[in-house]
């Protein structure tokens, strides 16, 4: 279990990363992702703006032929497509998601995982989850459980060595300011499977609490990174929602939880 390797010796720098976060309380797994931002009715952007700015228009002399002109457009749509495609996420199977991160150039990497316990994972789950915590053990595989055993079965042939450091947020040992390991000597999990055992193993000696940041994952996984001499990282945040942002806080402006994980991201 929890073997250790060179990458658990130190901890403590940045380097390419990428954060991806999950909401084990989405509906599909494969469907429209769940993000951590709320939609707000008055803002004031125009449909462009929200995606990009649109070329300037391309002008024509009258004698140009037909084919050029659609050899132009034809150009132009493609280099907006390279450039602000979406990234598709309506896949019908753990292989086709597989399949289109190899194609989107994910050749392997070290796999960091961060699990929330703050206490609106009993809230949520009252309302959709036979009224029991999110985080609730039982016979069937709770939506936490369900989520570490996708990214599993999807991630695990690009993790190098296999070993994958999983940590929890938000409890009432740490809060909005640290994390803990799944393993009390901070080894590392060996496969998806420890990290499934080990998760079910901390579940029922923890006391869900709050609030909700991701900043102090995100700095666990810089120090990862920085141990690590800069190898190629997927940080995965399984979280309920999104960072905590209190109903006193001003209109444009964040919540303390929300500039320390703007923060957090911009360093890393």
């Amino acid at each position: 279990m929890g073997g250790r390797s060179s990458k658990e010796e130190t901890w403590r720098q940045s380097s390419n990363s990428w954060t991806t976060y999950v909401d084990p309380h989405s509906q599909s797994s494969y469907g429209e992702g769940s993000y951590a931002y709320e939609y707000d009715p008055q803002s004031t952007y125009s449909s462009s703006q929200l995606y990009y700015n649109l070329p300037p228009p391309t002008y024509y002399d009258a004698d140009e032929s037909f084919e050029s002109r659609r050899v132009a457009l034809d150009d132009n749509s493609t280099k907006l497509r390279r450039k602000y495609s979406r990234i598709a996420d309506n896949y019908n199977s753990i292989d086709e998601v597989t399949e289109a991160l190899a194609r989107a150039g994910l050749e392997s990497s070290n796999l960091i995982v961060g699990v929330d316990f703050t206490k609106s994972n009993e809230w949520t789950g009252k309302n959709s989850f036979h009224r029991q915590s999110l985080h609730h053990i039982g016979s069937d595989l709770n939506p936490y459980e369900q989520a570490i055993s996708i990214i599993g079965k999807t991630m695990a042939e690009f993790d190098d060595d296999n070993l994958i450091p999983c940590f929890g947020f938000g409890d009432a040992s740490t809060h909005d300011r640290d994390v803990f390991s799944f393993y009390p000597d901070g080894s590392f999990c060996n496969g998806f499977e420890d990290v499934l055992s080990r998760y079910r193993e901390v579940v029922p000696h923890l006391r869900l609490a709050g609030p909700t940041s991701f900043a102090p994952i995100i700095e666990m996984a810089m120090t990862i990174v920085e141990q690590s001499r800069g190898q190629y990282h997927v940080l995965v945040i399984i979280a309920d929602g999104q960072v905590t942002r209190s109903v006193d806080t001003e209109y444009g402006k964040l919540s303390p939880q929300e500039q320390e994980t703007v923060d957090a991201i911009v360093r890393a």
